[in-house]
């Protein structure tokens, strides 16, 4: 049989070498020079291949629990055994986030490629699909190269997000012309745009803390860990695993920042007091030096509404009013960055659509989706590479 997979990322990849050692003949085009571009630009160029907790609590979209089947199918073990049967060494962290031992995505990368490296898949590379027709039993694929017979086409042709390194618009496109549709589509795993007034003056500086995203009084999300001001608003990992709730929550949310998450209000109070004791005669903003960045701990004070003062003359009551500052410093939050920054796209195609058990269409009968062009989106930390590889050999394998 002749399969066409139409992308050559992570899904489409896994498709295609999976389909190839079903029997079956494989046709890949990638529009880019190369497969595998957006894939090296993954885990800052570590590349977190998977993670060992990957399970459906960690997906999203419209029903979350279309992504279970082909998790369990071919779970993290499974994509790490097959990686290990071709050659890659790999390192798992506490976390769970898998790594290849050389801490280079190339390595990845160069794992795939050579699985590609075979004469039952016959690889396309610049090779830009236009359209995707129905022709009796099977398929023409058009290109800007030419046209291409194909029994069965799997479509893995991923998101917008991360436009700079191969993320397009194609696949909702090739599958809207088949009569699929999709959800609304947003940015995720990506920076928080704010109120930039402190951030732009906090810019490059980085603190631990407990990020909340709130409407309201309601909390959309939380996390804890690194957070990066930058001239438009926050970012950081701890920031980046939360910023979906932000990207599709609307309008009225602000974001929450705790730089004591482990102290209750009282040991704050209590710290502020002996700080105040041990400041004296100097001025107020430095009364969090030594604790925080010298920028941000004067950043609280100010915020408080102190400055110039001697920390001396502060009274308890000033005192709480830095502590409300330093365990919730709120920002308005003004939406997100674009589809240029985010590393994954939140929506897709809609998967009421398409078979969860085959990856194939419900409404095109040997047409088949998987990856990012799906609306599931992982957590970050490895989830959607395991998507990738979990949907990836499923739709190969049930051709």
């Amino acid at each position: 049989m002749k399969v066409c997979v139409i992308g050559g990322g992570a899904a489409g990849m896994m498709a295609a070498i999976t389909a190839a050692d079903c029997g079956h003949s494989v046709l890949l085009l990638e529009r880019q020079a190369r497969v595998g571009r957006k894939l090296m630009a993954t885990g800052n160029g570590r590349c977190n291949l998977t993670n060992r907790n990957a399970a459906p609590q960690h997906y999203h979209g419209e029903n979350r629990d279309f992504c279970a089947y082909a998790l369990a199918a071919f779970d993290a073990d499974a994509a790490l055994a097959w990686f290990s049967e071709h050659g890659l060494v790999t390192v798992t962290e506490e976390s769970g986030r898998v790594y290849p031992y050389s801490n280079m995505a190339g390595s990845v990368l160069d794992v795939l490629r050579y699985a590609l490296e075979r004469p039952d898949i016959d690889l396309h590379a610049g090779c830009v699909v236009t359209r995707v027709r129905r022709r009796g039993e099977g398929f023409t694929v058009e290109t800007e190269q030419g046209s291409f017979a194909a029994d069965k086409v799997i479509l893995c042709a991923g998101g917008a997000a991360g436009s700079k390194v191969g993320g397009v618009m194609d696949g909702y496109q090739l599958g809207k012309a088949l009569g699929h549709h999709r959800t609304a589509l947003y940015p995720s795993l990506v920076q928080l745009k704010t109120d930039p007034t402190y951030p732009r003056a906090l810019k490059g500086v980085k603190a631990e803390a407990n990020v909340r995203i709130l409407r309201g009084h309601e909390v959309l999300a939380e996390n804890r860990g690194e957070i990066l001001f930058t001239e438009y608003g926050v970012s950081g990992p701890a920031v980046f695993e939360i910023s979906r709730a932000a990207a599709v929550g609307g309008d009225g949310l602000t974001v929450e920042l705790d730089f004591l998450p482990d102290w209750n209000d009282d040991a704050t109070m209590d710290w502020l007091q002996q700080r105040r004791r041990d400041a004296a005669g100097r001025e107020a903003g430095t009364l969090l030096a030594g604790t925080l960045h010298s920028r941000l701990g004067q950043m609280v004070c100010k915020a408080a509404g102190f400055t110039g003062q001697s920390a001396d003359t502060l009274t308890d009551r000033d005192l709480a009013k830095i502590a409300r500052r330093l365990r919730g410093f709120t920002l308005e939050v003004q939406g997100v960055c674009g589809f240029d920054q985010a590393q994954v796209t939140a929506g897709g195609l809609r998967t009421d659509e398409f078979d969860p058990e085959t990856m194939e269409s419900r409404l095109v009968p040997g047409f088949y989706a998987c990856g990012e062009v799906l609306d599931i989106d992982g957590d970050c930390g490895g989830y959607n590479l395991q998507w990738a590889w979990s949907s990836g050999h499923l739709a190969g394998l049930c051709l």
